[in-house]
This record gives structure tokens, C-alpha cells and sequence, in this order.
């Protein structure tokens, strides 16, 4: 397909004349801005005419080159970017590691109204990528550099200059970025809906200070493997971003119950929340976080050994639209939550975030799936009736 798409971009500027007051010519128009991409890279093989009416940028405002991430090189991103130019609102390049700083910048230069970028897994970037979208993209709201892991704090302070209004950023598995790029983000994007910072090792609690500075209107955080955070930063973001819906913990072995008292007493509106492997947490943090968040939906506590009965039935009696509760003592399934377009780390349960209906469109469309585990809705209505007879 991309083959295709080179030539076919490159035979549309042969000079070939199509009158657009031509009724033929309106009605092609509207039917071909109903097909997908393989479908308008055929049509442009027909004819020349046709190659027009297929390449005509109105058609190609959203793009995912997903299934085509082996054929894709950097010509075709440069291709692509001259022939749509301010038309192109959405590009997915997830996996592409073909395409590299050079054609993205070319990218960046003529795409000057793009929204929603992913580059996840895109590995030949460095931070000349991050300086090109800062400089030319100021319309960006929703960015995935996900594994990009040439990325340092530089990037985070391009981004902060050049795209301040940005919703939705994607370090997951950046391990090069620390506080200092965190404070230099936040400073300059505070529209910041979901921030996703699975496996950034090297952060600490005084990224978070920041993060809670600025980021009031956080709804969507993931930590997950953060191993160096502890209780003092959970506790600034709980004070800081009240509007939390979603919280990944999951690997932040040094977590206690203070962290939970925090949640509960300043993010009633929590949804979902990943604590997957923090040991120190117990039934009475969990009692406090079940009493004050009713509309919890989706937990993880796995191996969260200290916890008994007590926190199912706690979690039973106070969260009614809790969809599944793990099993105590036993290795629950990995939660469903996923970026989107995104794959989870190493042996990682991934967390994307949870925004309301009209939020999603802003960051992503993030949402939750229906839980299905039936053993676990079994717990519930066991819990339900030790609490009766009580």
C-alpha cells in the first residue's frame, strides 16, 4: 500500500487538470471522502483524474499506517504530509521505527493543524522530533511517545513552549525523563487531562509537587513501576488534582495506607484504581478509600497480601458500580485498562484513563470496558450476605 501511495502522490502533481464546478467532478469528490486509505490508494492507480480526486488532502484527515508499520519509511510520511498539508488532523505511525527526525520534521512544517499524533514505538527519534512539533504544531492536544526512548527532558521542554494546548502525553517507558522535565511540561501545559508515566524510573515525589502546581484539571495519571515514588507525592497529587478519575500504583512497593487516606479524602470521584504489588497497603486503608469513593468501577489489587474479606466487603457495601472484586489470596486477571493504540510494557498491566463522555473525544476516547469475570462478581454477593447476617 505505501508503495502505492508514494506513486500515486507523485503522479498527482503531473499536471493533470480536473474542473471542480463539474457536477461528475462534486459528486466524486463527496463518494471518495467516504473511503478508507487502501481503498483511495486503489482509486488513485485507475486514472490520473482519479488520482487526483483519491489524493485530494479533504480526504486524508485521519490516518493510521498500524497495519502498514513494516512498508513504512520516512518518504511516505513526507508524501503524505505534502499531499494533505492542513487538512490532516490524526496520524498514527505506531511501530513505524523506519521513519526517523528528518521526514517528521518535514511532517511537522506542513501539517500545521494536526491534533492527535502517535509515534509509539517510533525508536529513531530523539528530541529534534519534539523541537519540530513544538515549533510548527501549536494545535496539538494529544501526543504518544511511547517507547521513544531517546527522549529526554529537552523534549518536555519544547512541548511546553511550542504546545501548550496538549490534553494527552504518552512517556510511558521514557526512562531518560526526571523531575526537571516533568516541572519544565507542566509550567507550559496546564490544559493536561492524562499524563501516563508507566516505567519513567527515574521520577520521584518532587515531580509530583509540580504536577499538582499546575495540573488541576488532571483526570487520567499512571505511575505504574514509578518504584521511587512514595506516600509524600501521592499525597501532593490527591491535594493538587481533585478531579482524578484514574490512578495507576501499580509497582510502587513503598505505597502505605496513607496513600489510600489521601485518595479518599480529597478524590471522591476516583473510577479506577491500580495497586497491583503494593504490599504495604491493608484493610483499613482500603475501608477509608471504599467509605468516600462511591464511584469506583475497576480495581487491581494483586498481591496486595495484607488485605482480607474485610476490604470485599467494604468495597461491596460502599462502591455498588464496582464491577469485579479480585479474589483474596489469589492472582486476579490483569485489568483491561489500555492506552489507546498502545501496548503495555514488559509484563505490565497498562492504564490509559477514564474521562467523562464528553471529555473522551479531548484525550482519546478513553473508556471501560464491561467487566466479565463472573467468580469475582460471585465474591461480591458473598460479601453482601456475611454483611447481613452480621
Amino acid at each position: 500500500m505505501t508503495g502505492q501511495c508514494a506513486s500515486s502522490m507523485a503522479a498527482a502533481s503531473s499536471g493533470v487538470r480536473v474542473s471542480r464546478s463539474n457536477p461528475c467532478h462534486l459528486l466524486s469528490r463527496q463518494i471518495f471522502s467516504f473511503l478508507d486509505i487502501v481503498t483511495l490508494c486503489r482509486c488513485a492507480q485507475i486514472s490520473k483524474a482519479w488520482n487526483i480526486l483519491a489524493l485530494d488532502g479533504s480526504n486524508w484527515q485521519r490516518i493510521d499506517l498500524f497495519n502498514f508499520q513494516t512498508d513504512v519509511e520516512g518518504r511516505v510520511v513526507e508524501n503524505i504530509s505534502k499531499r494533505c498539508g492542513g487538512f490532516l488532523r490524526k496520524l498514527s505511525l505506531r511501530g513505524c521505527i523506519g521513519v526517523g527526525d528528518s521526514s517528521l520534521k518535514t511532517f511537522a512544517q506542513n501539517c500545521r493543524n494536526i491534533e492527535h499524533l502517535n509515534l509509539n514505538g517510533c525508536t529513531k527519534i530523539t528530541d529534534s522530533t519534539c523541537y519540530s512539533l513544538s515549533r510548527f504544531c501549536s494545535k496539538l492536544k494529544h501526543l504518544d511517545l511511547t517507547s521513544c526512548v531517546s527522549i529526554t527532558n529537552s523534549s518536555l521542554k519544547c512541548i511546553s513552549e511550542g504546545c501548550r494546548n496538549l490534553e494527552y502525553l504518552n512517556l510511558s517507558w521514557c526512562d531518560q525523563i526526571t523531575r526537571e522535565g516533568i516541572e519544565a511540561l507542566v509550567r507550559g501545559c496546564r490544559c493536561l487531562k492524562a499524563l501516563l508515566l508507566r516505567g519513567c524510573t527515574q521520577l520521584e515525589d518532587e515531580a509530583l509537587k509540580h504536577i499538582q502546581n499546575y495540573c488541576h484539571e488532571l483526570v487520567s495519571l499512571n505511575l505504574q513501576s514509578c518504584s521511587r515514588i512514595t506516600d509524600e507525592g501521592v499525597v501532593e497529587i490527591c491535594r493538587g488534582c481533585r478531579q482524578l478519575q484514574a490512578l495507576s500504583l501499580s509497582g510502587c512497593s513503598s505505597l502505605t495506607d496513607a496513600s489510600l487516606a489521601a485518595l479518599g479524602l480529597n478524590c471522591p470521584r476516583m473510577q479506577i484504581l491500580e495497586a497491583a504489588r503494593c504490599t504495604h497497603l491493608t484493610d483499613a486503608g482500603f475501608t477509608l478509600l471504599a467509605r468516600n469513593c462511591h464511584d469506583l468501577e475497576k480495581m487491581d489489587l494483586e498481591e496486595c497480601i495484607l488485605i482480607t474479606d474485610s476490604t470485599l466487603i467494604q468495597l461491596s457495601i460502599h462502591c455498588p458500580k464496582l464491577q469485579a472484586l479480585p479474589p483474596v489470596g489469589m492472582q486476579p486477571p490483569r485489568s483491561s485498562l489500555t492506552a489507546p493504540e498502545t501496548d503495555p510494557g514488559p509484563g505490565c498491566c497498562s492504564l490509559a484513563g477514564h474521562l467523562p463522555p464528553q471529555s473522551e473525544e479531548a484525550v482519546g476516547g478513553l473508556h471501560l470496558e464491561p467487566g466479565n469475570d463472573s467468580s469475582c462478581t460471585e465474591d461480591v454477593r458473598c460479601a453482601r450476605k456475611r454483611e447481613a447476617a452480621r
